[in-house]
Protein backbone atom coordinates (compact mmCIF):
# COMPACT_ATOMS: atom_id res chain seq x y z
CA UNK A 1 0.00 0.00 0.00
CA UNK A 2 1.25 3.40 -0.72
CA UNK A 3 0.73 6.50 1.35
CA UNK A 4 1.20 10.24 0.64
CA UNK A 5 1.75 13.27 2.50
CA UNK A 6 1.07 16.53 0.96
CA UNK A 7 2.76 19.91 2.41
CA UNK A 8 3.47 23.01 1.48
CA UNK A 9 0.56 25.15 0.55
CA UNK A 10 -0.74 28.72 1.87
CA UNK A 11 -2.42 32.03 1.22
CA UNK A 12 -0.78 33.64 -1.35
CA UNK A 13 -1.55 37.10 -3.02
CA UNK A 14 -1.81 36.84 -7.21
CA UNK A 15 1.50 36.46 -8.91
CA UNK A 16 2.93 34.58 -6.31
CA UNK A 17 4.42 31.44 -5.82
CA UNK A 18 4.53 28.11 -3.47
CA UNK A 19 6.28 24.70 -4.02
CA UNK A 20 4.23 22.06 -2.97
CA UNK A 21 5.92 18.63 -1.42
CA UNK A 22 4.41 14.93 -1.37
CA UNK A 23 6.13 12.69 0.47
CA UNK A 24 5.27 8.54 -0.52
CA UNK A 25 5.92 5.91 0.97
CA UNK A 26 6.42 2.43 -0.70
CA UNK A 27 9.03 0.82 -2.68
CA UNK A 28 7.93 1.38 -5.75
CA UNK A 29 8.04 5.55 -6.24
CA UNK A 30 10.48 5.18 -9.06
CA UNK A 31 8.61 3.11 -11.13
CA UNK A 32 5.20 5.02 -10.90
CA UNK A 33 3.87 8.31 -12.69
CA UNK A 34 2.95 10.73 -10.15
CA UNK A 35 0.52 13.34 -10.25
CA UNK A 36 -0.80 16.52 -8.86
CA UNK A 37 -4.39 17.08 -8.53
CA UNK A 38 -6.54 19.42 -7.26
CA UNK A 39 -10.50 19.91 -6.28
CA UNK A 40 -11.56 23.33 -5.48
CA UNK A 41 -14.60 24.32 -3.39
CA UNK A 42 -18.06 22.72 -4.85
CA UNK A 43 -16.16 21.69 -7.96
CA UNK A 44 -15.04 17.72 -9.19
CA UNK A 45 -11.43 16.83 -8.71
CA UNK A 46 -9.20 17.57 -11.76
CA UNK A 47 -5.76 16.66 -13.03
CA UNK A 48 -2.88 19.07 -12.85
CA UNK A 49 -0.11 17.60 -14.07
CA UNK A 50 2.10 14.62 -13.94
CA UNK A 51 5.30 13.42 -14.24
CA UNK A 52 6.37 10.25 -15.69
CA UNK A 53 8.71 7.18 -14.52
CA UNK A 54 11.41 8.51 -16.82
CA UNK A 55 10.95 12.14 -15.92
CA UNK A 56 8.51 13.25 -18.95
CA UNK A 57 5.83 16.14 -17.84
CA UNK A 58 2.30 16.88 -18.47
CA UNK A 59 0.25 19.81 -17.30
CA UNK A 60 -3.35 20.36 -17.85
CA UNK A 61 -3.46 24.19 -20.23
CA UNK A 62 -4.60 26.53 -17.66
CA UNK A 63 -1.18 25.48 -16.10
CA UNK A 64 1.44 25.30 -18.90
CA UNK A 65 3.97 27.53 -18.29
CA UNK A 66 3.32 28.48 -14.81
CA UNK A 67 3.61 24.94 -12.69
CA UNK A 68 6.78 22.93 -13.11
CA UNK A 69 6.76 19.48 -11.88
CA UNK A 70 9.81 17.62 -10.46
CA UNK A 71 10.58 14.16 -8.45
CA UNK A 72 13.46 13.07 -6.57
CA UNK A 73 13.34 9.30 -6.63
CA UNK A 74 16.07 9.08 -3.75
CA UNK A 75 13.59 11.00 -1.46
CA UNK A 76 10.44 9.52 -2.50
CA UNK A 77 9.45 12.83 -3.13
CA UNK A 78 7.22 14.78 -5.56
CA UNK A 79 7.15 18.56 -6.23
CA UNK A 80 4.78 21.00 -7.85
CA UNK A 81 6.54 24.56 -8.12
CA UNK A 82 3.65 27.08 -8.60
CA UNK A 83 4.87 30.41 -10.31
CA UNK A 84 1.94 33.25 -11.47
CA UNK A 85 -0.62 32.23 -9.11
CA UNK A 86 -4.42 32.93 -10.15
CA UNK A 87 -7.26 33.14 -7.58
CA UNK A 88 -8.77 29.82 -9.86
CA UNK A 89 -5.75 27.86 -8.69
CA UNK A 90 -7.45 27.79 -5.20
CA UNK A 91 -7.95 24.70 -4.45
CA UNK A 92 -6.78 21.25 -2.25
CA UNK A 93 -4.24 19.75 -3.99
CA UNK A 94 -3.39 15.96 -3.76
CA UNK A 95 -1.26 13.84 -5.19
CA UNK A 96 -1.21 10.33 -6.32
CA UNK A 97 0.08 7.62 -8.20
CA UNK A 98 -0.50 7.29 -11.81
CA UNK A 99 0.72 4.88 -14.49
CA UNK A 100 4.34 5.05 -15.69
CA UNK A 101 3.61 6.82 -18.74
CA UNK A 102 0.87 9.42 -17.14
CA UNK A 103 -1.61 8.59 -20.12
CA UNK A 104 -4.69 8.98 -17.27
CA UNK A 105 -3.62 11.94 -15.05
CA UNK A 106 -6.16 14.47 -16.76
CA UNK A 107 -8.74 12.01 -16.44
CA UNK A 108 -8.38 11.92 -12.73
CA UNK A 109 -7.59 7.76 -13.22
CA UNK A 110 -5.12 7.00 -10.76
CA UNK A 111 -3.52 3.88 -9.24
CA UNK A 112 -5.65 2.16 -6.83
CA UNK A 113 -7.51 4.74 -4.53
CA UNK A 114 -4.78 6.23 -2.58
CA UNK A 115 -5.56 9.67 -1.68
CA UNK A 116 -3.55 11.77 1.30
CA UNK A 117 -5.10 14.38 3.41
CA UNK A 118 -3.99 16.83 0.15
CA UNK A 119 -2.64 20.49 1.29
CA UNK A 120 -4.82 23.79 0.58
CA UNK A 121 -3.68 26.62 -1.48
CA UNK A 122 -5.65 30.02 -1.67
CA UNK A 123 -4.81 32.82 -4.32
CA UNK A 124 -5.99 35.77 -2.52
CA UNK A 125 -5.45 39.74 -2.03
Amino acid sequence: QVQFVESGGGLVQPGGSLRLSCAASGSIFSILGMGWYRQAPGKGREGVSCISSDGGTAYRDSVKGRFTISRDNAKNTVYLQMNGLKPEDTAVYYCAADPPDCTTFIHVLPLGDYWGQGTQVTVSS
